[in-house]
């Protein structure tokens, strides 16, 4: 039965555990008179104010110095967005507007009423899932906890400080730079960090981020604003148990083979005395296995073997299905359950390919080219992200042949929804740990705060298939190696030091972040960070390890630089482009829109706001002047996807010596100038669309180097695929000038050169401004992959007019080219619409009808359609 006391709800029967669940609900094997563990949520009736000793924000902000209400999860700053007392900050110049909130203390309250029934149990704690940052809790004015790490859970036991009736809770947040600067300050030298703060609350090269466990991202970013958060992030809760409680539950894989897996459950059980139970553990379908254990005081390791026959291995999207199974564990008294936890496993093995420097991944046995994108965290706030929120992004991932995701270091560890979605849908994770690049603090406390962290989430996310490997970080080891500022700081504190902090980087990163992986998650490979050589050699190189790409956009160099060489992995490499003009209007407003006006330069962040120079001067660079804004739009989306796909097809020719082509970034945290493909308002950039084609099972692939169009055939399929392959010359008036054909078998996850065709044998004495090639891989009588080759820049190409035709039927639209059309895209304007396909070349007399998807109706859709392409560019 429940009883409820002023909403507070506790529950005295069994409550079972959903997989989704940060934390498991579990209840205490105990004796027979004592009670299943309870769980009352704490999410509900909070409010918050300036902490009182906060006399100078108090002074400034008076209004928010008294009581206003709060949402748990959440943070300070959505409270007051929500109650309009700051501008909303991802609209046009408002982030410096709500910067005094993260440079302020708070404090947050709520009352909790308590029966005598609950505190006749022996436990009641307070468990808080995610607090940022420094907080200090209070019960009844009583100190419970103090907590400096946003990605720890808290628990404590409050009953002491707990009475009958009414009781206040309080949680009161420093302000992060105010509590590390003084330290920063007095040194000499302060560790380097990630992005220097634009509103002069941290002097250049003096950051306090370096020092703490927070979402690195909250300090900005060169795709994100400075928004120091300040809040319980997630849930709290009140768990109430009296002899043991189950901890921890996990379940490692022991063998497999295609006869049988052999899997252990491991329960972590606390018990505050000495005792026996029963542990119960039982995979779904299966018979169930019980062991009698006697329990010590502390904590207690139990472990009970399972078998599944005949297993169903978990695969990677397109190398199969994804069965998942549950497991659950419980305890018993008297044949009563009296705690339970679930888990949803995958069986699956996964190997790191590491010989001879080689960096990849073997899956069940198949070496697996990793396709994918960098996922940044998918907003500046975390609690407001749903799964509803995630869920479009990893489709599309999904639906554009990605199988990997790599979930990059500076920001925060993700719900379990996130990786429930990703093992349903087979796509692997890359996880790092998460450090974003600054370099870390070398004392043994720090790292101390570090173990607590790993070991909790490598435990929580252990059980997903999905995960294929955890990495250290995120540039934290390459930029002490490679960095210009990382040097200047080792020659600045001198050899001793230098040591000191070098050593204690690879004690975090070698050992402890590798024990918690090998403790809490063995059979998941680790990687001390991101790039990397685990410590084999120098990093950052095509000889070693993975690889970060920069000189192409942030170094200035051709695009074509992509095609210099054949890394091993490229686990990052970028180029960017506008969103789409309808989110673009979202934050700038109505009114001429300009790439150097303040509200654009305020949502690029690359080079502190001049980063739209950078996207203009690759645009100028290949495919010429825009005319207008819209046109701007159009061409940076052009050159990002024509960029990124370029690479990403060189990676994959370079097969077996490349293994994996992870671009930089799927997603947005606001809405931004950035290298993402989707925008934070979920529409596709031309890129999206473009992955779809390059990282297609089966690809053909046409670069030219110095007057030779070499062609290559790429292949993800475990089995041959016979397969005909087709390059044809053809001139802007559509008369063909020459053509190559032949049959081939497509070997099995391979890539193979076809061919290499000099101009004058493709093209004869054609113009090179007009004259181009098609190359094209036909699979029975379908043509599933097209590439353009161009003999000359796209700005010096002599594209026809498209004469493009278009007919509607309803939210069908179908394009007609009349003459060559580069590079279409449909753009409807201020109107939100996103389009099936988008971003493709038609051929003359080709059609190709796409499926509209917007709240807008056909008539609307039609007036507002503006169909661009290369030729009609000009």
């Amino acid at each position: 039965m429940r009883r409820s006391a002023a909403g507070i709800h506790t529950t005295s029967f069994l409550l079972r555990l959903v997989a989704s669940t940060a934390l498991p609900l579990l209840f205490a094997a105990a004796p027979a008179a004592a009670a299943p563990r309870s769980v009352t949520t704490l999410n509900d009736g909070w409010q918050v104010r300036i902490a009182p000793t906060d006399t100078t924000a108090a002074t400034a902000h008076p209004g928010e110095a008294k009581w206003f209400p709060a949402a748990v999860p959440g943070s300070v700053q959505q409270d007051l967005i929500a109650a309009a007392r700051v501008p909303d900050p991802f609209k046009g110049i408002n982030e410096g507007a709500i910067q005094w909130v993260g440079r302020t203390d708070w404090e947050y309250a709520r009352t909790l009423n308590l029966t005598p029934a609950m505190l006749a149990r022996d436990h009641l704690d307070l468990v808080f899932d995610g607090l940022d940052t420094f907080a200090k809790v209070t019960v009844n004015g009583h100190p419970l906890l103090t907590a400096n790490n946003a990605h720890r859970r808290w628990r404590v036991d409050a009953k002491p400080f707990l009475k009958p009736g009414r009781n206040t809770i309080t949680i009161t947040f420093a302000a992060p730079i105010r509590t590390l600067q003084p330290m920063v300050l007095a040194e000499k030298n302060p560790l380097p960090g990630e992005y220097d703060s634009a509103f002069g609350d941290e002097p250049k090269g003096e950051q306090t981020s370096p020092y703490i466990r927070k979402p690195k991202y909250h300090y900005s970013w060169d795709w994100g604003p400075r928004i120091l958060a300040i809040g319980p992030w997630r849930p709290i809760r009140l768990e109430a148990w009296d002899n043991a409680r189950i901890d921890e539950f996990r379940v490692e894989q022991e063998a497999l083979t295609d006869v049988e897996a052999r899997l252990t459950a491991v329960f972590d059980i606390v018990a505050d005395r000495p005792g026996t139970t029963t542990v119960r553990a039982v995979v779904e379908g299966g018979a169930p296995l019980l062991r009698q254990v006697a329990l010590a005081p502390g904590h207690n390791r139990v472990t009970v073997p399972l078998t599944v026959a005949q297993p169903k291995r978990w695969q990677p999207v397109g190398y199969g299905e994804q069965p998942l199974y549950r497991v659950s564990g419980s305890l018993l008294s008297d044949n009563t359950v009296e705690d339970s936890a679930d888990r949803r496993i995958g069986l699956r093995t996964v190997e790191l390919i590491r010989q001879g420097g080689s960096f990849g991944f073997r899956v069940n046995g198949t070496p697996i080219f990793a396709k994918g994108a960098n996922l940044i965290p998918f907003d500046m706030f975390p609690a407001r992200v749903t799964p509803a929120a995630m869920r479009p992004l990893l489709t599309a991932a999904r639906d554009t042949h990605m199988n990997m995701i790599r979930v990059w270091g500076g920001g925060y560890y993700l719900d379990d929804a996130f990786y429930d979605m990703a093992d349903e849908m087979g796509l692997m994770v890359w996880q790092d740990f998460m450090f974003g690049g600054a370099v870390t603090p070398p004392d043994a406390a720090f790292r101390e705060n570090v173990r607590i962290e790993a070991e909790e989430q490598v435990a929580r996310l252990q059980s997903h298939p999905s995960i294929v490997l955890w990495a250290g970080g995120n540039e934290i080891l390459s930029g002490w190696e490679n960095w210009a500022d990382r040097k200047a700081f080792k020659k600045a504190v001198g050899a001793d030091e230098q040591e000191r902090i070098g050593v204690g980087m690879a004690v975090l990163f070698d050992r402890v972040l590798r024990g918690a992986v090998m403790a809490k998650s063995p059979g998941v490979p680790y990687w001390p960070g991101s790039p990397s050589t685990d410590y084999e050699g120098p990093t950052d190189t095509d000889k070693d390890g993975d690889r970060h790409f920069w000189d192409v956009w942030s170094g200035s160099k051709p695009v074509e630089r992509y095609l210099d060489s054949c890394p091993r992995f490229m686990s990052e490499y970028g180029f960017q482009a506008m969103p789409d003009l309808s989110t673009i209007r979202g934050f700038a407003g109505p009114g001429p829109l300009a790439a150097d006006s303040p509200v654009m330069k305020a949502h690029q962040r690359f080079l502190a706001g001049e980063g739209n120079e950078r996207l203009l001067f690759y645009i100028r660079e290949r495919l010429g002047e825009p005319r207008d804004f819209a046109d701007l739009v159009y061409l940076s989306q052009v050159n990002q996807a024509q960029a990124i796909g370029m690479a990403a097809l060189h990676h994959r020719a370079c097969r077996p010596v490349t293994m994996g082509s992870l671009y930089w970034q799927l997603n947005d945290v606001w809405p931004a100038i950035s290298w993402a493909s989707i925008d934070h308002d979920g529409r596709w950039k031309l890129l999206q669309y473009e992955t779809r084609r390059f990282f297609a099972p089966q690809a053909i692939v046409a670069e030219r180097h110095d007057g030779k169009t070499r062609i290559a055939l790429v292949s993800d399929a475990t089995t041959p695929t016979p397969a005909r392959w087709r390059v044809r010359a053809i001139d802007m008036a559509g008369r063909r000038l020459g053509e190559r054909t032949g049959d081939v078998t497509l070997s099995p996850l391979s890539a193979t050169d076809i061919v290499t065709l000099d101009d004058t044998t493709l093209f004869g004495t054609a113009a090179p401004a007009r004259s181009y090639a098609v190359a094209e891989l036909i699979v029975g009588d379908a043509v599933v992959s097209r590439a353009i080759v161009e003999r000359v820049l796209p700005k010096a190409m002599a594209y026809p007019d498209p004469k493009i035709a278009v007919v509607w039927k309803g939210h069908d639209l179908t394009v007609t080219a009349g003459a060559f059309a580069r590079a279409i895209m449909l753009d409807f304007g201020d109107t939100a619409a996103q389009p099936s396909d988008d971003g493709f070349d038609l051929l003359p007399g080709e059609s190709r009808t796409v499926t509209i998807a917007s709240d807008a109706s056909p008539a609307a859709l039609a007036r507002a359609l503006t169909v661009r392409s290369l030729g009609a560019h000009r």
